[in-house]
């Protein structure tokens, strides 16, 4: 069992491997995230298979860096959230996407906390970019709630919100 890079009350996270091709083509193929991440043409756990080797598991080439499975700590994977360095962001950015039905309990904050705490703490960050389509009410509302406000330079793509956090 691979041992988790961080650890809250009720989740764990760890860095993503092959194995969880299954649970990435699921949770890529979820309604919120087809609508508001993208479809990233993942339709099988083959396809799955295919993004994780050539997109996902490369982020965490740079420790700490990169999307984590948040999991229950039965080991059940629920989503996940990291940290991403994206070469159309001038910052790291604050990513993550959770299964519907655990929206609403709480998680993403929990997660996303863990997250904001291990970029200041172990990377010395000072600041988090995180970004959403305006029409992703939750999201913007777990955003905010974190302490996320608004920035003045606006993403280049007009629906999409650029969101910041000194820490």
């Amino acid at each position: 069992m691979q041992q988790p890079i961080l650890s809250t009350s009720r989740l764990t996270l760890r860095n993503l491997n092959e194995k969880d091709a299954g649970f990435i083509n699921r949770l890529y193929n979820t309604d919120g995230f087809l609508q508001f991440i993208g479809d990233k043409n993942i339709r099988s756990p083959i396809d799955a298979a295919v993004y994780l080797r050539s997109t996902l598991l490369p982020m965490h080439n740079v420790p700490l860096m990169g999307l984590l499975a948040v999991q229950l700590k039965n080991h059940e994977p629920i989503g996940v959230c990291g940290l991403i360095d994206r070469d159309n962001l001038d910052g790291i950015d604050l990513g993550f996407g959770f299964f519907p039905e655990y929206h609403g309990q709480g998680y993403a904050k929990e997660a996303a906390m863990a997250v904001l705490d291990m970029a200041k703490d172990s990377l010395a960050l000072t600041e988090v970019v995180a970004i959403t389509l305006e029409t992703n009410k939750s999201c913007l509302k777990l955003l905010k709630n974190l302490g996320f406000q608004k920035a003045k330079a606006a993403h280049p793509e007009p629906e999409v919100m650029l969101l910041k956090l000194k820490l």
